[in-house]
């Protein structure tokens, strides 16, 4: 199996769950992650550029065997500016967003789903984020792209359920990660920080029941549900949180 975005957080987690598991585990990051246990081994890889992703998953199989489960969790946030507009970061930022939170996605699945079909099954699963279902108050390329992914992971479902693929989108809350560290909203959130041990055993149980929604905050789904039943409200009692928040404290 594979993981990106592994040099610590949600991505350290699921490795060393699957690690405890008996599997063997390849992990990436922007530097490849070194000092690891046995069955371990680490990669550099920019997930946003097709070519080194191509090369990760290429060095993976020829070292450990073929990929049978593949973890897209390598992301990035960036908050809207100071401006108060969602439309205020940098070109940059939304084009790093896009990169990172969905190509990276879409180009590892170009490279694994074929060989998957062959082989007569696989399991893709995308860390998207609560934002996906959801929101984040703050940061309009980070909402606006892990919904993206998140339909793209639903698309994978349906258009290879019949191949023997199996797809799992992780969409928790606030997990205690390098991203949340000195965010006081999230630090003192009344849904609760979770470890990234708590989302890698979340995604464990998803797997045994083979679920698509891997939701490591269950009340995600609650609110979720809420927001398709009636979005003018889901809207009103967002922006009604926005009004309160000193969006310093909810910058990523």
């Amino acid at each position: 199996m594979a993981i990106t975005g592994a040099l610590g957080g949600i991505g350290r987690g699921f490795a060393d769950m699957f690690l405890a598991e008996g599997a063997v585990v390849s992990v990436s990051d922007l530097t490849a992650p070194t000092n690891l246990p046995d069955n371990m081994f680490g990669y550099a890889c920019d997930v946003g550029d097709e070519t080194a992703m191509v090369g990760f998953i290429d060095e993976a199989e020829a070292k450990s065997g073929p990929i049978d489960i593949f973890i897209s969790n390598a992301g990035v946030g960036f908050d809207d500016g100071r401006e108060g507009n969602a439309a205020g970061a940098s070109n940059q930022s939304w084009e790093t967003s896009w990169a990172v939170n969905v190509m990276a996605s879409v180009y590892a699945a170009r490279r694994l789903i074929p060989s998957w079909k062959a082989r007569g099954g696989g399991r893709f699963v995308i860390v998207s984020s609560a934002a996906g279902l959801l929101n984040q108050i703050g940061s309009a390329s980070y909402s606006a792209t892990k919904h993206a992914v998140l339909g793209f992971a639903e698309a994978m479902a349906i258009e290879h359920q019949a191949d023997g693929i199996s797809v799992h989108a992780v969409c928790p809350q606030y997990v205690r990660t390098n991203m949340t560290k000195g965010m006081s909203f999230a630090e003192n959130n009344k849904d609760g920080l979770l470890e990234p041990s708590d989302v890698a055993n979340a995604l464990k149980v998803s797997i045994s029941k083979n679920e698509f929604l891997v939701l490591s905050h269950p009340v995600v789904g609650d609110y979720f549900k809420a927001k398709a039943m009636d979005y003018d409200r889901y809207i009103s009692g967002m922006a009604k949180l926005r009004s309160k928040l000193n969006l310093t404290d909810v910058k990523l």
